[in-house]
């Protein structure tokens, strides 16, 4: 059936409601609420059609029945005409052969009609089929909510619900010879009938009026009942009403509740209240009234500016009243909304309020309304809630990236996905509209209809400019502003957003009296946010002001020159102010130029900035090789408070450098080889940034940088030494000197910095010692370490650093041993040792730092052995050893009770059984010399995974056999494993890697969910019990020799991440084939599969290159879509990956494409490899669901 067809049959059947269409509305909107709330419990798509009347696909609008004698060429004759009037198709049966019953054909004709139309008249009970077609209508309104509509022509409707008077005498002649089962049916049916209200001819003088009448009326009552439509495609309407549903407390029906939506402009608060709104007034709560008040900020400004506040809450409380009752009228005075509604519940939304007068005209308190009542506001202003009381606020967070994708795809294309060939341009445009609901509507309505070309042509307009409902919307809000805290918006657009709120109020102390306030003022006006400690404006929010400071200037009397903005903002201008020397003057305080923005080649002179002397906010981006600076500048403003300037060309900053209000300097990977000479005032120096700038040699006296929070020299490979006056700075919390590979030594000044919590050496290759008086660092909490290859020991006195929590040693290689005062680092909670290969033991009281979490000694390669001090660290959960290849023992007689994994991985000197923990839940013993399992481990409560190395002695113990979950076979030389392999209960995981003179696998326990078979080069034949395991992965690479059973045995057998075995062709078990990346299925003519999974296998064209190959699949089936992705193992040769991938939840199409790509890596996925072949398996439903899962694993391996 066509969607044409179905449409216009849709638009029909509107026309032909009757008498019931009140009971069938009430039935309708009970069912659509019910719907509503399952779609809102579920996904975040479009909803899902209850099965009711109003959402089946109706095949007719209306099925008469009637007893032809009677009523065909009388008043049926009139009905006819006016369905045809008022197009109206109902179902005909003229041409269907009248029998004793009614066949299949008039049961499903009734079964697919909207309405039934029951003409009773005296004759009407004679006919067998008459009755039995009223039976199955009856049984249609009950199981089906058909809507049934009785019209009683010449006949009693006592008569018909009691079978007596003619009408029953008719009914007994017809009874005779029918079974009391028929009769009963009947009889039923009849009575049933005849209790609806309904039309009867008895009440009418004009046939032709009455009917015309009805048919009206029905007209009107289909209007009021036909199902909304407003609401459907919406994306993410579920979660939001999840996340509502609390607040509104449905449960407490006798409190009044008032619940407020806040978010910025244009993230659709109004929509989530119109979808609420209308689940809640569908919901037959009994709500006396509803209303919902839309854009009252609007309404606001409608009321005469002359009005004094009485009068504008006068103004405000007419319009609410006349809304909420439907009738226009007059109030005296403010008292008239409480004395009408006090004893009404009701549910009013207020949409868009802004001003507390609008609250106080409208919703004053809850005593106004009656008991259950439910009062919703829409703002962007979370303040003006609180201080109206209203406590119970949702905040409206953005879509995710796949949903925002969805909202864009439903406007530009009418569907959820991108079309074919419009996918990079969906997600471009998608982005720039920075998730926010009105963007994505109004930016997908804009392209609509256009070609590809066309859209690649709007693209730079949309990339620059605000589109005019956007910013109008927006725009709204900035007005609303005071004068300071437009002030502030403004500098945030343009300079400070996703910076740190602390450095935000230091730069702009000058410049604001509270800056804090302010920040507080926008967020709660939903402006900004504030999470994490971060200013966060939306994208488009921040183009608004852009163009804002573009337009505006800074008084009056002065053009719209860049040179006199305030703020330079866009790459043209500024690359215009830039060339030329006198176009800058002191009317610029900021510039922030996005160099990947710049479209032309860029020269300045030494005298670019020297007009601009009250520049404070300087940013020059990196990334662009157009950029042409000279040798030095003249200058740079005296008033400067930020300068970020990335690959800054210079080796020094200008001679009259002034850094006296300098907050922030930021010049990662410039080619400074210095910054200034002599002593600077830097008491303003918050944050310095000097990161990869490799050229740097030496870093300014910072005697007077007394409150610098933050230095990172990170990369400063020439880098050879601190200036002593560092320790000046006794507010430094984070000194980062991570690969400054020249770095010897440091001033032992550097303790003197006693604020100091984060230090970073990790790389520093050359360094050879730290200051002795490290002890003195009493607020260091994190000391990284790691990469100093040269460091040989650690001062005594790093035992008294009171707070140290994290000390990471990891690659010391020339580390010997710890001092024994690290004993007393009692706060100490990580300690990373790994690949300290020369470290030959621990301190002996190790177990007095009582708090450690962690502890790694993996690649300890010459730890002999731990002290039994260990036995105290009761709080670690893990203890990592892998690769110590000379520790022989472990401590006995201990029991390290927080233990839960110990990792002896590859320690092959380690023959005896740990015994040090019986809480341990994860052990790891693969690669050593033990060979035995005490049988105490059945007495481990927690024991959950044991990995081992095979043994001859495993085979001898059952309590081992019963334990082991993970076996590595290496024995190159073994021929068979033996059945005893099955007895392995609760095996999770197989490897036989390198088993080359291996030939066949035997039957193998059904716990098995990973099998890496990889490298064993003779293998052949597999057990046919391989089908029945549930397992996520195969691995045969490299087992050329597998016979073709085998190989089919594979590729039938289920796995729910990847199987991967030798081929150069898709097995001929995949139904669809193709070469190439993509196939097509046929769903044999019908919209629905049988089974949404499939089973997929394709065959990479092998080139060499292939680290880390990540696949990703697409499902798509017209206006649905769906994908998944996987890691697949690498591979030296052709190989075939065989997975199951799902079709879209939604299927509406005849056919799926499956379309398969493959990348090199899955951390820049922009290089593809070239896929030779594919094939798809269609599943059958009742196949286990756990074997066929979607392929999506972050594993390593896969």
């Amino acid at each position: 059936m066509n969607s044409s067809f179905l449409f216009t049959v849709c638009v029909a059947a509107t026309c032909f409601f009757t008498l019931l269409g009140t009971l069938f509305f009430m039935r309708y909107r009970k069912s659509r609420f019910r719907e509503n709330n399952e779609t809102v419990n579920s996904s975040s798509v479009s909803p899902v059609p209850p099965p009711c009347c109003v959402s089946r696909n109706w095949v007719h609008n209306v099925f008469p029945s009637f007893h032809g004698e009677d009523v065909r060429t009388s008043l049926l004759t009139h009905i006819l005409k006016e369905f045809k009037s008022k197009a109206i198709y109902p179902f005909i049966d003229d041409k269907m052969k009248r029998g004793k019953i009614i066949g299949p054909e008039l049961k499903k004709a009734i079964q697919g009609s909207r309405i039934a139309v029951v003409l009773l008249s005296k004759n009407y009970a004679s006919s067998s089929w008459c009755l039995d077609e009223l039976a199955e209508i009856m049984k249609c309104q009950e199981e089906l909510d058909q809507m049934v509509i009785p019209i009683l022509y010449e006949v009693n409707p006592s008569d018909v619900k009691k079978q007596r008077g003619d009408f029953g005498k008719v009914f007994k002649k017809t009874c005779e010879g029918k079974t009391n089962e028929v009769i009963e049916k009947w009889s039923q049916a009849l009575s049933k009938v005849a209790t609806i209200t309904g039309y009867h001819s008895i009440n009418w003088n004009d046939d032709a009026k009455m009917i015309e009448d009805i048919t009206t009326e029905i007209l009107d009552t289909l209007i009021n009942s036909t199902p909304s439509r407003d609401f459907d495609g919406l994306v993410g309407m579920g979660a939001h009403m999840e996340k509502i549903e609390p607040l509104l407390r449905p449960d407490l029906k006798e409190e009044v509740r008032m619940i407020g939506i806040w978010g910025p402009p244009g993230i659709g608060k109004t929509t989530i209240a119109r979808f609420l709104f209308h689940q809640l007034s569908s919901n037959n709560d009994n709500f006396q009234h509803t209303v919902f008040v839309e854009n009252v900020k609007a309404m606001y400004t409608t009321i005469p500016v002359s009005s004094d506040d009485y009068n504008a809450k006068l103004h405000l409380q007419q319009s609410f009243l006349s809304k909420i009752i439907k009738k226009d009228i007059e109030i005296p005075h403010l008292g008239v909304a409480q004395d009408t509604l006090k004893d009404k519940k009701v549910l009013v939304v207020l949409d868009d309020v802004n001003r507390s007068v609008q609250l106080d005209a409208m919703a004053e308190e809850t005593g106004w309304f009656g008991n259950g009542s439910r009062i919703i506001f829409t703002t962007q202003d979370r303040h003006l809630l609180k201080a109206h009381g209203i406590n119970d606020l949702y905040e409206v967070g953005s879509p995710s990236t796949d949903e925002a994708l969805q909202i864009f795809c439903t406007y530009a294309f009418r569907q959820k996905s991108p079309k074919a060939g419009f996918e990079d341009l969906s997600r471009e445009v998608t982005k720039l509209a920075g998730d926010l609901p009105l963007g994505l509507k109004v930016m997908g309505s804009c392209l609509r209809g256009l070609s590809k070309e066309e859209w690649k042509n709007k693209l730079p307009s949309l990339r620059n400019n605000l589109h005019g409902d956007i910013e109008s919307a927006l725009k709204f809000s900035y007005d609303a502003l005071r004068r300071e805290d437009k002030n502030l918006f403004l500098h945030i657009a343009c300079f400070f957003n996703h910076e740190k709120i602390e450095i935000v109020e230091h730069i702009l102390a000058r410049a604001f009296l509270n800056v804090r306030q302010g920040i507080h003022v926008l967020t709660e006006k939903s402006l900004i946010s504030t999470n994490s400690e971060y200013v966060v404006m939306h994208d488009l929010l921040a183009q608004l002001g852009r163009e804002i400071v573009r337009n505006v200037s800074t008084s009056e009397h002065l053009t719209r020159e860049p040179g006199q903005r305030q703020f330079l903002v866009d790459a043209r201008d500024i690359c215009e102010v830039l060339s030329d020397d006198t176009a800058g003057t002191s009317s610029v305080i900021g510039i922030n130029l996005k160099l990947s923005k710049a479209e032309e080649r860029l020269h300045t002179s030494e005298s670019a900035f020297e007009r601009m002397t009250n520049l404070q906010f300087l940013r020059i981006g990196s990334g662009y090789n157009g950029l042409y600076f000279p040798q030095s500048l003249n200058s740079i403003s005296r008033k400067i408070r930020l300068l970020e300037w990335n690959d800054f060309p210079m080796t020094c900053l200008p001679s009259n450098f002034s850094p006296q209000f300098l907050v922030k300097l930021c010049m990662q990977g410039s080619k400074l080889k210095k910054l200034w000479d002599g002593i600077q005032p830097l008491r303003n120096l918050k944050w310095m940034d000097l990161r990869s700038s490799k050229n740097l040699k030496k870093i300014p006296d910072l005697s007077t940088a007394t409150n610098l929070t933050y230095l990172c020299l990170r990369g400063c490979s020439s880098l050879e030494n601190l200036p002593s006056s560092i320790g000046n700075a006794t507010n430094l919390l984070n000194l980062d000197l991570s690969d400054c590979t020249r770095l010897v030594n440091l001033p032992s000044s550097i303790w003197n910095a006693i604020n100091l919590q984060t230090f970073d050496l990790k790389d520093c290759s050359s360094l050879v010692e730290l200051p002795l008086s490290i002890g003195n660092a009493i607020n260091l909490k994190s000391l990284n370490l790691g990469g100093c290859s040269s460091l040989k020991d650690l001062p005594s006195s790093i035992g008294n650093a009171p707070n140290l929590q994290n000390l990471y040693l990891d690659y010391c290689s020339s580390l010997v041993n710890l001092p024994s005062s690290i004993e007393n680092a009692i706060n100490l909670q990580v300690l990373d040792l790994k690949y300290c290969s020369s470290l030959v033991e621990l301190p002996i009281f190790i177990g007095n730092a009582t708090n450690l979490r962690y502890l790694d000694l993996s690649g300890c390669s010459s730890l002999v052995e731990l002290p039994s001090s260990v036995g105290k660290l009761h709080k670690l959960p893990k203890l990592t050893m892998v690769g110590c290849s000379k520790l022989k023992v472990l401590p006995i007689n201990i029991n390290m009770v927080s233990l839960r994994e110990l990792d002896l991985t590859g320690c092959s000197s380690l023959k005896k059984f740990p015994e040090i923990s019986t809480n341990i839940k994860h052990l790891h013993l693969i690669g050593t010399s033990i060979e035995e399992v005490p049988s105490s481990i059945k007495s481990w409560p927690h024991l959950e995974h044991l990995r081992m190395s095979y043994s001859q002695n495993l085979k001898k113990s059952p309590h081992a056999l019963d334990t082991i979950t993970e076996l590595h076979i290496t024995d190159t030389e073994i021929l068979d494993i033996g059945s005893w392999v099955k007895e392995l209960s609760h095996l999770g995981r197989l490897v036989l890697y390198g088993c080359k003179n291996l030939v066949s696998l035997p039957q193998l326990p059904g716990s098995l969910l990973d099998l890496d078979a990889s490298n064993c080069e003779s293998l052949e034949r597999l057990d046919s019990s391989l089908h029945n395991l549930n397992s996520t992965t195969f691995r045969f690479i490299n087992c050329f020799k597998l016979n073709q059973e085998a190989i089919h045995l594979i590729s039938q057998t289920p796995c729910r991440l990847v199987a991967v075995l030798p081929g150069g062709e898709v097995p001929a078990c995949f139904t669809y084939r193709a070469f190439g990346n993509f196939v097509t299925v046929e769903l044999d003519g019908r919209s629905l599969p049988r089974s949404k999974k499939f089973r997929a296998c394709i065959l990479l064209d092998y080139q060499g290159d292939m680290k880390k190959p990540w696949a990703a699949c697409s499902v798509t089936s017209e206006q649905t879509y769906t994908s998944c992705s996987a890691i697949l193992r690498p591979v030296l040769s052709e190989h075939l990956y065989v997975f199951n991938v799902e079709a879209p939840d939604r299927v509406t199409s005849t056919e799926l494409v499956f379309e398969f790509r493959v990348f090199r890596t899955n951390i820049f996925p922009t290089n593809t490899l070239k896929i030779k072949e594919c094939g798809i398996l269609q599943l059958l439903e009742e196949a286990d669901d756990e074997h066929r899962q979607s392929f999506s694993s972050d594993d390593d391996d896969y």
